[in-house]
Formats: structure tokens, sequence, C-alpha cells
């Protein structure tokens, strides 16, 4: 009994030897040429996700080239800004293709900029190339109600679109440049990336949306088609004979994403006035 116990020991070991030897192999050691596929959608609140797949992507040598699916209105400036400079990292060591879906404005068409190749369905809405600060002004409500707000600061402008008393003549001045600022940089952007004269991009740059037609008149877009379009023509990019293989992030539903991102969606679409003072949008 002791010798058979020990020969399934044995058996048992050496199968378990041989699973990590693969798994450590197959991690490390590319099995065919490959397409990595990312998802971009709704408002864009967080870039962690997309920068996280995007790093792996491009450090993964059997994948060969990527697709950026987009489909978002647009969202936060910052985090719209960390995907565009991620996917410029990523278009120097490989292409990178983009397939908007029914909607890739304003954010959504900032972080597609500087892919390789844009492809856009003739009736997606992209575009809006500007940037949006939205305030309440709740002051008549608390008047009639009879509460008043009382500030105490050390600054003059503090309190800057304080949502008790509104946005006074100095504070818009402000406010503007500040957002003229941002909205500089997004030009500059689209006409690097576009490989475009900065005027041109200024001149169609005033929040103005367009179709993937019209988009593709303008030169802000190269190509119509679909996404399954994109994954050709990126396997034909990347030079992948047959049918590629597509390599996508499997997601994983949690309470954690319900409340930290589907909630932050329905807030942010339907109650927009709600939003943080300071927060500039795409």
């Amino acid at each position: 009994m002791k010798k058979i116990a020990l020969f399934f020991s044995a058996i048992f070991i050496l199968v378990l030897l041989i699973s990590v030897i693969l798994a450590i192999l197959t991690s490390h050691v590319p099995l065919g040429d490959k397409i990595g596929l990312i998802n971009v959608e709704g408002i864009i609140l967080s870039s962690k996700d997309t920068i996280k797949e995007l790093k792996k992507y491009r450090d993964d040598p059997s994948i060969k080239v990527i697709v950026l699916s987009v489909d978002s209105p647009g969202g936060a400036v910052v985090p719209s800004h960390e995907i565009y400079d991620e996917v410029k990292k990523t278009v120097k060591k490989k292409k990178v293709v983009v397939s908007m879906g029914s909607l890739a404005a304003s954010g959504g068409y900032y972080i597609s900029s500087p892919a390789t190749k844009i492809i856009a369905n003739q009736a997606t809405v992209t575009g809006s190339i500007g940037v949006i600060m939205e305030t309440a002004n709740i002051s008549g409500l608390m008047e009639k109600i009879g509460v008043k707000s009382e500030v105490i600061k050390s600054g003059r402008y503090k309190d800057l679109a304080s949502l008790y008393r509104g946005v006074g003549k100095e504070e818009r001045v402000i406010l503007q440049g500040v957002l003229d600022d941002i909205h500089g940089q997004f030009i500059e952007a689209v006409a690097e990336g576009r490989r475009m004269p900065f005027e041109r991009v200024r001149g169609i740059a005033d929040g103005r949306i367009f179709t993937g037609k019209q988009a593709l008149e303008l030169g802000l877009v190269d190509k119509l088609g679909t996404l399954q379009d994109a994954i050709t023509e990126a396997a034909e990019m990347a030079g992948i004979k047959g049918e590629p293989q597509v390599v996508t992030k499997k997601e994983d539903f949690s309470l954690s994403d319900l409340f930290s991102n589907k909630l932050s969606n329905l807030l942010f679409t339907n109650y927009s006035p709600l939003r943080i003072n300071y927060r500039v949008m795409f």
C-alpha cells in the first residue's frame, strides 16, 4: 500500500510540476500573433483600467496591434488626457487603430486623436472639440427658504463659483481663462495627432459635433467602417495572416464597480448641475 501511495504521490507531483512549467512558458512565450482589443465605454471618469490594458498589450510580444473601441461622450479632463498620453506612447511602439461606436465625442475624440488610424461608422457622432464647466446657482432658492451661507476664507477667490451666490464678473474672467487654456491644449493635441495645422483645427473646435461621414471629409477620421472592419484593418497593418485572434479583458462584475462606475455615470449624465464646482469636462 505504501508503494502505491508513493507512486500516486510521485505522479501528482510530476503533473503539478509540468503544469507550473507550462504556465510559466505560456506567460512568457508568445503563442501566435494576436490583436489586443480595449473597450472605452461611457463617461470617462477614471483612466486607471484603460492605461493598465494599454501597458499590458504594449509590452506583450504576442500582441502585434491594438484596437481601441471608443463609445464615449467624453468626461473629466485629467483622465481623458492621461489616456491620450498613454495612447500616444503606445503608438511609438505598436500601431493603434481606433474604432468609433455610436458616440466618440469630446474626450472620446481626444483619446482617439493620437491613434495610428481612426475608423468611424458613417453615423458615429464625434468631434465636439471643446471644454465645459458647469455649476448651479441656488442663491435664489436659499433666499426664499431663509437660509444664508456664511463663508470664512483665506483668499479673495477661494470660494470661486460658489453655489450660493453664482459667478461674478472677475471670477468669470478667471474661469474663462482656465477653460481657454485647456481648450488650446485640446486643439494642439488634435492638430498633432491628426497632423493638421493648428488654425485649421481651431476653425472647427467650437464644440460642434459631426457625423462620421462629415468627420472623414474634415480629416478628423481616416476611414468609415465597423469594429470588425477596424479589426481586419489592424490585422493587415500588423501583417497577421488569416483570421486574427482577438484578446480582450474579461469583464468581472462586482458591487464596487456598480457603485463606483455605473452610479457615477448615472449621476453625471442625469444630474450634471450637481457636479463638483471645479470639475471641468471634455
